[in-house]
């Protein structure tokens, strides 16, 4: 019933979103919101424990297209419920597939370095905030493979490209892998994804679909035991490295740069006891969601 009530005031969330602005700067101090992406960063586990590989699984270091973020929460202390702290940005959600569900062609789509969502100051309510909720939606990243015998005479390594809907519902009119395009005009859950891979030698990429599992996207809380999330949801939280102090006098911007773990994020199960992303030999992806969030406030 606990988990029931949570993700139903999600979902309730979810279909209030307000209108999110076009983030182009104002002539007010802003709260500035960057994207980083770490591959570096330490990697946990969905209760924000530290989260080795697994003996017989694998792991990439995913290099990113573009991550699109459909929620951001500030929470006062780590007891703040779901949705009971200041919600500052939500993208529009459809019921246009069955179910409540983000609306995927309203999602802005950035990359490391961006700036991802930015309010005036003025907008945010005073306090004191010591947590952030992210709730991601998308990723589009580059990943190796290799095929081998007795697949092809030889060894051959190529690149694929993952899009991935890690939100916990999405309705995807339609999208592009990276050359190739995909028309669905429905409702896809959390861990739907499509896979374009080019092998060396090949003219034309191939292009293939699947989803994960329930509860096989990672999504880091290390606050669980006092402010759960739903599963199956995407909201990623995390500490500020400092207390987030606004008091409505500020006269210049305030930069917080969101950091995500993105060590070894794309992980199989390993079939060839080697390094290599190898999927026609037996290897299969059993999670890509992110490893972590760390938050800086820059004053």
């Amino acid at each position: 019933m606990k988990w029931f009530i949570l993700a139903s005031t999600f979902f309730i969330l979810a279909s209030c979103s307000e209108d999110v602005t076009d983030n182009l700067p104002t002539d007010e101090p802003e709260l500035v919101f960057v994207m980083k992406l770490d591959p570096n960063q330490e990697r946990l586990n969905n209760i924000g424990q530290a989260s080795p590989m697994p003996a017989n699984h694998r792991g990439q270091n995913p290099r990113f297209n573009a991550i699109g973020v459909h929620y951001i929460e500030l929470s006062p202390q780590a007891t703040t419920l779901l949705g009971e702290g200041e919600v500052l940005y939500q993208t529009p959600s459809t019921s246009i597939g069955g179910n409540e569900a983000i609306d995927f062609d309203s999602l802005p789509l950035v990359n490391n370095g961006e700036v991802f969502y930015r309010i005036p100051l003025s907008k945010v309510p005073k306090g004191n905030y010591t947590w952030i909720r992210v709730s991601l939606a998308y990723q589009n990243y580059e990943v190796d493979f290799r095929v081998g015998p007795p697949q092809v005479p030889v060894t051959l390594d190529g690149t694929a490209t993952l899009a991935s809907f890690i939100g916990y519902n999405s309705y995807v009119r339609d999208f592009t892998v990276h050359t190739k395009s995909l028309t669905l005009n429905q409702n896809k859950l959390q861990g739907f994804w499509a896979f374009e891979a080019q092998v060396p030698g090949q003219t034309e990429p191939s292009l293939s679909t699947g989803q994960v599992p329930a509860g096989g996207i990672t999504v880091p809380n290390p606050i669980w035991q006092s402010s759960p999330i739903p599963q199956g949801s995407c909201v990623v939280t995390g500490p500020f490295d400092q207390t987030l102090e606004i008091t409505g006098n500020e006269t210049k911007d305030i930069r917080v740069e969101v950091s995500l773990a993105t060590n070894k994020s794309f992980e199989w199960k390993e079939a060839g006891n080697n390094n290599y992303y190898e999927p026609l030999a037996g290897d299969t992806v059993v999670d890509m969601g992110i490893r972590g969030l760390k938050t800086y406030v820059i004053y």
